[in-house]
């Protein structure tokens, strides 16, 4: 038996779930009645999602659309962080909305702190844009996963990797 387990907390997206949900809220759009005639578009890039469309209300509406279909293909909506709308050319707005992948060093830390405050007889180092928590007692590792499944940090966390 191992003398050690561990496991590690993540923050990922599945990109092709997120293609998906693009063509699934271009599709939609593209159907509904308030949008014909209009100039909408929504473009995926490597790690962020353009969206275009003639105003600020379709705008909106558009966003409401995507997160809709990114909750509906199982993708959290904290997985997009949406930029201030911005006038375009010809009376249009737009929209850059950042795509979340792995944790930021600074919501690692605060985890962390949190495992430490908590005095759970756990280990937790950063690596990279994952944290990894060990420790010599499973039943210690499922109460860190449930004060960090209880906690905010404005990412959806996964748990994966579990030994």
């Amino acid at each position: 038996m191992a003398s050690s387990y561990s496991f590690d907390v993540v923050s990922e997206i599945d990109m092709q779930e997120v293609d998906n949900a693009i063509n699934q809220a271009l599709k939609e759009v593209k159907q509904r009645y308030d949008f014909k005639g209009t100039k909408t578009e929504i473009v995926l890039g490597k790690d962020e999602i353009k969206i275009l469309s003639d105003d600020e209300y379709k705008l909106n509406s558009v966003i409401d659309v995507l997160k809709t279909k990114f909750i509906k293909r199982g993708i959290s909506s904290r997985a997009l962080d949406i930029s201030k709308i911005e006038e375009a050319s010809m009376g249009t707005a737009r929209v850059t909305a950042k795509l979340v992948k792995g944790i930021a060093t600074e919501k690692a830390k605060k985890m962390v702190a949190d495992l430490k405050a908590s005095k759970i007889k756990v280990q937790a180092q950063i690596m990279d844009n994952q944290l990894r928590v060990s420790g010599k007692d499973k039943d210690d590792l499922q109460a860190a996963i449930q004060l960090l499944k209880s906690n905010d940090y404005g990412i959806d966390v996964q748990f994966t990797n579990y030994r």
